[in-house]
């Protein structure tokens, strides 16, 4: 039985871009030892952070507000549970999409009392070009390669028989998708949007996209 050569190849792609969004999270904390005034506190100075925040208008992409929580400091003496004081804390997540006014929104919002700041993450949008056309590279690397292989046995290139993500041919392999976005956490300069107050430089860290196929082609044998 004569069966048609076969060839199996991943492709591979590459690629770096800058980022399209870069998100930071805020922590805004109270403390007393009073119950009601710890939520007053936590209250007025969340207004307060989602004011400044949204001063900065459509450099700002997105708002949320994130989980809240009240409790009790306690203190275990004699067997005697007592309250010490009371905490509360609310957390903010904010995407920011023009980098230019990164440096001083963090600045202004670290500056605030009882407020924590983390970030930048930088990334791209989920529905970011690049990914396309990372995996357009990798179809065409995966293409390439067969194409080099059949040669090599001085041969020519068949018809494409399958492809997929990479780890779906055969049913075997790490099933990890076509793409993975990989970032750092690096520094842009920035300018003065609302204010003259310097803040801190950020300089935008490149994202990494990669993409794997796997590919199946027929070789056409030489006479």
């Amino acid at each position: 039985m004569n069966t048609q050569p076969v060839i199996s190849v991943r492709g591979e792609a590459i690629m770096e871009a800058e980022p399209e969004i870069a998100t930071i999270s805020v922590t805004v904390q109270a403390r007393d030892r009073d119950r009601r005034t710890v939520l007053d506190n936590l209250t007025t100075r969340n207004a307060q952070v989602i004011a400044l925040i949204k001063g900065y208008g459509d450099a700002v992409e997105k708002l949320e507000s994130g989980t809240a929580s009240v409790y009790p400091d306690m203190k275990n003496k004699a067997r005697e549970e007592r309250i010490i004081r009371y905490l509360a804390q609310a957390n903010i997540h904010v995407t920011v999409k023009d980098f230019t006014v990164l440096g001083e929104l963090v600045t202004r919002l670290a500056d605030g009392d009882l407020v924590t700041v983390a970030g930048p993450w930088w990334s791209l949008r989920p529905d970011s070009p690049v990914y396309r056309e990372a995996r357009i590279a990798a179809a065409k690397d995966a293409t390439r390669r067969a194409q080099e292989y059949a040669e090599a046995f001085n041969a020519k290139l068949g018809q494409l028989i399958e492809a997929a993500d990479k780890g779906l041919l055969g049913g075997g392999g790490e099933s990890t998708g076509m793409w993975a976005a990989q970032s750092a956490v690096g520094a842009a300069p920035g300018r003065a949007y609302l204010m003259e107050e310097p803040g801190l430089d950020f300089e935008p860290a490149k994202q990494r996209v990669t993409a794997h196929i796997d590919a199946r082609f027929r070789v056409i044998l030489g006479d």
